[in-house]
């Protein structure tokens, strides 16, 4: 049985600093334009500014990936637990700062509708680069397109337990699972 892990896959708080109004009014952080360019860069840069050794991460590169009145949502088992990306980054540093945590994703399912995209991003997490997974779930990330930028609107997740073992359709293709 896979054990509940902090990453984009997770945190124990609500954690909201400022009222709703106050954050859409405020303009989210300047993003590299390589990180915001595509949802595939955009994927890859949220993965990546998560994933490292123990200590710090880069979170202005984390926040920039956001709209300003992003939001992150935990599916847990006393509920949705609601956060914005700085209620995110206060929780995890403290985790991340501890103990190594590198997140991965193994399969992906993306829809595109004009300046909307949801990605189904299935992912493993572990505590070294080339270490054994110990949980795994699925990230859904909403992205709209904004001023010519990908920005993350929100992200729901979900990890796998015995109850939610994760379906066929989102793992990884292998020629195994094709025949299916």
């Amino acid at each position: 049985m896979m054990r509940r892990t902090m990453s984009v896959a997770a945190a124990t708080v609500i954690a909201f600093a400022a009222p709703l109004a106050a954050q859409q009014a405020a303009a989210p952080p300047a993003a590299t334009q390589d990180d915001t360019a595509t949802v595939d860069s955009a994927v890859a840069a949220l993965y990546s500014v998560i994933s490292g050794p123990a200590g710090p991460r880069d979170w202005a590169r984390f926040k920039a990936l956001f709209a300003a009145d992003g939001r992150m949502v935990q599916l847990g088992k006393t509920g949705p637990l609601m956060l914005s990306p700085q209620g995110y980054v206060d929780l995890a540093s403290v985790a991340f700062g501890k103990e190594g945590f590198f997140e991965q994703e193994i399969a992906r399912r993306t829809e595109r509708y004009g300046n909307l995209v949801h990605v189904f991003s299935t992912y493993e997490s572990r505590r070294t680069a080339d270490g054994a997974p110990f949980a795994r779930g699925i990230n859904s990330i909403q992205f709209a397109r904004i001023d010519g930028k990908w920005r993350i609107m929100s992200i729901m997740w979900q990890s796998e337990t015995p109850a939610f073992p994760l379906p066929d359709a989102y793992l990884p293709t292998t020629p195994a699972t094709k025949e299916k």
